[in-house]
Parts: C-alpha cells; structure tokens; sequence
C-alpha cells in the first residue's frame, strides 16, 4: 500500500476497471519504462494475453493464447478481468460492451479478451499520461 500511495502512475492504473492495488502496482514496478513497446499490442503480447498463430497457405488460423510472457501480470489481469465479468453479470447495462461480448462467446474467451483490453488501456495510460476515462452512454 505505501508503494501504491506513493507511485502516480500505480494510482492512475487503478483507475482501469478490474485492475486493483495490486495489479497497478505489478504493471507499474514491473514496466518502467512504457516506451520500450510500440503499441498497447505489444504490451499485451509480451504478457502473454495475444492468440497463438498457426497460419499457413494465406490463411490465419488464430489459437489460444501464447502464455509466454509474464506469467504474474497474465495472471493479475486475467483474475481482474474475471472480476469484472462476474459484476458485469449482476449489472449489464454499466458494461455493455462486456455483455455483448458474453452473449457471443464463452466465459473464459470474453475473459481473455478483456484482460487483453485492460493491458492494452494500462499502457496507453502509462505511456501517454492521464486516467481512466470511462465512456459516458447517452439515455435513450
């Protein structure tokens, strides 16, 4: 916690739905420099949160996900983004992207696939600055 209060970007981290103290304050002790990575894929592809490619003949055949990286992160975000999931059940008109996503695919694919996202949105917040901004619905 002293570490978490004391670092800016493990607080801005915080912001991310699904990414706890903890989680922002792995990514942040853990990636300290967010210019080291072209883009937020290639964040998410050195945790290991990516699908495994087999492609052959012009054809892409994407697989499960690669688990090479940082088996700790992979393991934070995916626990967080299976959070969320879980609360995204009991409310689905907060998260609606989420619950389009559950009513296409299985649990665990929708799971990976967010914790892919929360990845993607952590580094975009440590290499660009600012929070979380979550995106405002207009009524209908």
């Amino acid at each position: 916690m002293v570490r978490h209060r004391s670092n800016q970007d493990s607080k801005r981290l915080q912001t991310i739905p699904g990414v706890g103290v903890i989680g922002a304050t792995a990514i942040a002790a853990t990636i300290t420099d967010p210019t080291a990575f072209r883009s937020g894929r290639d964040f998410a592809a050195w945790v290991g949160l990516v699908p495994r490619e087999a492609s052959t003949g012009g054809k892409q055949k994407l697989g499960p996900i690669s688990k090479q990286g940082d088996r700790y992160l992979r393991r934070i975000l995916v626990g967080g983004a299976v959070s969320l999931l879980r609360r995204a059940k009991l409310s689905p008109q907060r998260y609606p992207w989420v619950t389009q996503m559950l009513a296409r695919r299985p649990f665990k694919v929708v799971a990976i696939a967010l914790a892919n996202k929360m990845a993607r949105i952590a580094w975009a917040l440590l290499a660009k600055g600012g929070t979380y901004q979550r995106l405002r619905l207009a009524a209908v």
